[in-house]
C-alpha cells in the first residue's frame, strides 16, 4: 500500500513538471536572477513595425550590461509573484488597454515596492482610462505630424539617460504631441518645435523624462518609433541609460 501511494505521489509529481515545460508560459515560476528585466510590447490599437527590433536591440544591451531580458505580449504574466524577480519592467510600443484590473493592481504593487519602469515611445499611447499609469508614465500621446528631422536639446546632461549626448542633437524621428503631462516630471530632453513642423507645445516640448513614483522610479523616451532607431548608437546609448536608471543599477 505504501509503494503504491509512493509511485501515485510521482507519477503526480512528474506530470506536474512535464506539464509546466511545455505549457509555453515561462511566467508559471520565477527565475530568481539578479539583474533581469521584462519588456512588455502588447497592443490592441496601432502596433508598430519596430517592436521586433527594439526586443532585440534591448536583448543585446542586456548582454553588454550583465542583465537577462524576458519578452511578453502577455498580459498574465503581471503577477505578484512573476513581477518581484524584475529589476525593471519595459512597454515597449504599447498601445491600447493592455492589462485587467488584476494586472494593474499587481503593476502598482510592484512599483510601490521598489521597482523600475521604463516606457519607450509608444508606452504613452495606452491605458488611458488608467489614472495611476498615465501619471507614473508621464503624459498620454494626443498627436503627431508626418515623421520628420527635428533637433532636441538636451537640458540635463547629468543623468545616465543623456550623458554623453549632445548638446544639441538633430535626428528622425515620429514627434509625439502629449496631454495630460505630469509636471512633477524631471525633464531630460526637449524638442525645438522651430525645428519641424507640427509641434503643439510651443517652447516647452518635454520628449524624455524621469522621475520617482510612489516608491519606484520612472523613465518615459518619446523617441524610437523607426526600426533604424534600434541600430542608431546614440538613441541606443539613451534608452540604456534610461533602463539603467529603471532598474537601480547605474
Amino acid at each position: 500500500m505504501l509503494a503504491k501511494c509512493i509511485f501515485r505521489y510521482l507519477f503526480l509529481l512528474l506530470t506536474l513538471v512535464v506539464s509546466v515545460s511545455f505549457s509555453g508560459n515561462n511566467f508559471l515560476q520565477p527565475l530568481k536572477r539578479e539583474n533581469r528585466v521584462l519588456v512588455f510590447s502588447k497592443t490592441n490599437a496601432f502596433r508598430h513595425a519596430s517592436i521586433a527590433d527594439g526586443i532585440e536591440a534591448i536583448r543585446k544591451i542586456g548582454e553588454a550590461n550583465n542583465f537577462d531580458v524576458d519578452a511578453t505580449e502577455d498580459s498574465l504574466a503581471f503577477t505578484p509573484e512573476n513581477l518581484q524577480q524584475y529589476k525593471a519592467v519595459i512597454f515597449l510600443h504599447t498601445t491600447g488597454n493592455i492589462l485587467g484590473e488584476a494586472q494593474q493592481l499587481a503593476f502598482e504593487d510592484y512599483i510601490h515596492k521598489g521597482g523600475g519602469f521604463a516606457g519607450i515611445h509608444g508606452a504613452s499611447d495606452c491605458e488611458y482610462q488608467w489614472p495611476w499609469y498615465v501619471k507614473m508614465v508621464g503624459a498620454s500621446f494626443d498627436s503627431h505630424p508626418k515623421q520628420q528631422d527635428a533637433v532636441l536639446r538636451v537640458v540635463n546632461k547629468k543623468h545616465v539617460a543623456t550623458k554623453g549626448l549632445p548638446q544639441e542633437w538633430k535626428r528622425f524621428d515620429e514627434w509625439y504631441n502629449f496631454k495630460n503631462l505630469n509636471k512633477k516630471v524631471k525633464v531630460l530632453i526637449k524638442l525645438d518645435e522651430q525645428s519641424y513642423q507640427g509641434g503643439k507645445h510651443g517652447k516647452n516640448h518635454p520628449i524624455a523624462w524621469y522621475h520617482a513614483y510612489e516608491g519606484g522610479r520612472a523613465f518615459y523616451t518619446a523617441l524610437g518609433h523607426t526600426k533604424e532607431a534600434y541600430t542608431e548608437p546614440l538613441f541606443l546609448q539613451h534608452i540604456t541609460g534610461g533602463i539603467k536608471y529603471a532598474m537601480n543599477v547605474q
